[in-house]
């Protein structure tokens, strides 16, 4: 089969197309001929930094997490699934789990589901990490119904998807974006658009909290976002962070007795552990997508197997909306 490869971790330059050994089904997986596969940026990370990266998969390896395509065999104990279904997943592309940068990839049942029926491959695959972090860390918050929800970044992969499920569940919501693009695609998605570069965290809990604060803040930006989150949640409110790698004072949070729930979704995939907790939820995304309330945004630019490299450098500059996705 085809597959871009990393011989070195560096720049995207060193992806390089070859053909390897096609891989074979082993009991609990189901063999998949991947149609489509999107980029994250702990994808980025991976090639950039390789063992730097407690993470990484070894050199050479085949990168790539999210995937859409075709079950092309199944192993051994499984029932569930049969030759023919499409599916969606996040299941590989770290630590010893082969990626979806190729033809064919063999996933644990566990961490995939059927694709939801009306989106297109390229659709379903911009949507398992991304949706996952999304939900876990909405779920975690405990939100619910009439709550006041602040997404921030909410034009970005995660935050996207976060605003759409916080309105999904019932709350109010409202997400920062930094132009009038970002703050146009908020408001299209539900949510109440604030530009940060124009408005500060006190002008905005200020008008649209009357100076309470929001129950809950979704934080897809995270570092030194972070203070501003906790600037802006409510006394005794949850604030989710999908990048809390950073030394702040939590003297804030401490005052406004806080709650931080860090959501890290590779932990299944890295560990081993409750990988059918992501099965559950991607069965849970397909329903609310199938519902019409959930729905990926995939930037303009498209990207063939052999332009990862490219697409890697979209995600990079900073100029992506939504999304950015491979079709194999």
């Amino acid at each position: 089969m085809k597959a871009m490869i990393i011989n070195q971790f560096g720049g995207t330059e060193n992806f390089e197309l070859v053909d390897v050994a096609k891989p074979e089904v082993k009991p609990g997986h189901v063999l998949i001929n991947i149609k489509a596969t999107s980029v994250n940026t702990v994808d980025t990370m991976i090639r950039q930094m390789g063992e730097e990266l407690p993470l990484s998969p070894p050199a050479p390896a085949i990168l790539g997490m999210d995937f859409a395509g075709i079950i092309q065999a199944v192993g051994e104990g499984v029932n569930e699934y049969n030759v023919g279904d499409e599916v969606y997943g996040c299941a590989g592309g770290l630590a010893d789990l082969p990626g979806t940068l190729a033809e064919y990839m063999v996933a644990d049942t566990k961490l995939i589901a059927l694709k939801p029926k009306n989106l297109t491959m390229e659709q379903a695959a911009a949507l398992p990490l991304v949706g996952i972090t999304a939900y876990e860390g909405l779920q975690r918050a405990g939100i619910t119904e009439g709550q006041k929800v602040l997404v921030h970044g909410g034009s970005g992969g995660v935050g996207h998807v976060a605003l759409q499920l916080a309105k999904y569940f019932g709350a109010e919501v409202f997400s920062t974006g930094g132009g009038d693009k970002q703050t146009t695609l908020i408001e299209k998605l539900g949510a109440k658009s604030i530009n940060y570069k124009t408005e500060s965290v006190v002008d905005y809990v200020e008008k649209h909290t009357s100076g309470h604060g929001f129950d809950i803040v979704f934080d897809s930006v995270g570092g030194e976002n972070m203070l501003q989150s906790f600037e802006a949640a409510a006394l005794n409110g949850q604030v989710a962070s999908t990048v809390a790698m950073v030394n702040i004072d939590l003297s804030v949070a401490h005052f406004k007795g806080l709650s931080l729930h860090v959501v890290f979704m590779l932990i299944p995939m890295l560990h081993n552990v409750k990988r059918e907790e992501h099965a559950h939820i991607l069965k849970q995304l397909a329903n609310i997508v199938e519902a019409g309330k959930l729905t990926p945004i995939l930037d303009d630019k498209t990207f063939s197997l052999e332009e990862v490299g490219d697409a890697h450098a979209h995600l990079e500059s900073g100029a992506a909306m939504g999304k950015v996705v491979v079709s194999v």
